[in-house]
């Protein structure tokens, strides 16, 4: 039962990505993902989404708004969403974070964000200022919590130190890009900057985008507008990866997926993988990494395959 550090949040053990909503998964589908999601979570968690402004310039935050207002399920939801680039010309300034979060507010029919990113990190406004703006927003009741995403080692460690310097919120937790094909740029630095912060980690590009499935191979065609970039995953290393996933899979009568984001969710300082699907089927290959529980031989088998 993950509960992201620092903070009263319980999520669920995937954190169900939005940003297929109004893009590859129209409203009505969008609906019955989160249906079904929402239905899978036990109830002493919070079935856990994850989007952000620049989805779909705003459709993805106000599809899932209008699903909760309709479903009536907004308290029990646990909803992040993120302050983006987009065309800004500084878009962590003060004036840009609060025209974001209210905008996201308004889009999500909500009085709060339960957790609030920094998208991508800002070098050309000074981090007191950003930081400060996100202090703002939780102490209106806007916002609870505040995180980073795509921040370097170095600069999340300073923006740590800095609301220490200054008293003020600080970050709960990071987004970095993380799977069993990407995993050099996380574990170098960033996973021991999370550790020792107490941070929660939740990785996007969970699934290495879609690769992870097993559905991309060399010389076949898939319908899917993350083809290209899976593809760039072919070769012995996904070999290997994929046939120790489908060892481990057989095994325990589940997906690749699914066996994929259960050893993710299992990486220490990783608090919740983040993985979309943009049917519901998709979505069914992903749930049963929620009650997989891995040996640690298979999980070494995983990581030795990976590295």
């Amino acid at each position: 039962m993950p509960q992201i550090p620092g903070t009263d949040l319980t999520v669920s053990d995937l954190c169900l990505g939005g940003n297929v909503f109004g893009w590859t998964a129209d409203e009505p589908t969008s609906f019955a993902i989160l249906d079904r999601f929402a239905d899978a979570v036990p109830s002493v968690q919070g079935p856990f989404v994850d989007t952000a402004e620049s989805y779909g310039d705003g459709t993805s935050e106000r599809i899932l708004g209008a699903w909760m207002a309709e479903r009536g399920l907004r308290d029990r939801m646990v909803v992040a969403t993120k302050a983006s680039k987009m065309q800004k010309e500084h878009p962590l300034a003060a004036g840009e974070i609060v025209a974001a979060a209210e905008r996201s507010l308004r889009n999500l029919q909500t009085d709060r964000i339960d957790l609030y990113y920094a998208h991508y990190d800002d070098e050309t406004t000074p981090l007191e200022e950003t930081l400060t703006a996100f202090d703002e927003l939780v102490k209106a009741g806007k916002v609870r919590y505040v995180a980073a995403s795509n921040y370097s080692a170095k600069r999340l460690t300073e923006a740590l130190e800095t609301s220490e310097r200054l008293g003020i919120t600080r970050y709960v937790g990071l987004q970095p890009h993380y799977n069993l094909m990407e995993r050099p740029a996380y574990e170098a630095e960033l996973r021991d900057v999370v550790a020792e912060h107490g941070l929660g980690s939740f990785p996007y590009f969970a699934l290495a985008r879609g690769f992870l499935t097993g559905k991309y191979r060399a010389g076949e065609r898939v319908d899917s507008p993350r083809a290209k970039g899976a593809e760039r995953y072919l070769g012995e290393k996904g070999d290997r990866v994929l046939e120790a996933l489908a060892q481990v899979a057989e095994a325990h009568g589940v997906t690749r997926a699914a066996v994929a984001l259960r050893w993710l969710a299992d990486q220490p300082t990783v608090t919740a993988p983040i993985a979309s699907g943009r049917n519901v089927d998709q979505l069914a290959d992903l749930l049963p990494m929620q009650d997989l529980v891995l040996t640690d031989e298979q999980r070494r088998l995983l990581t030795d395959a990976s590295a």
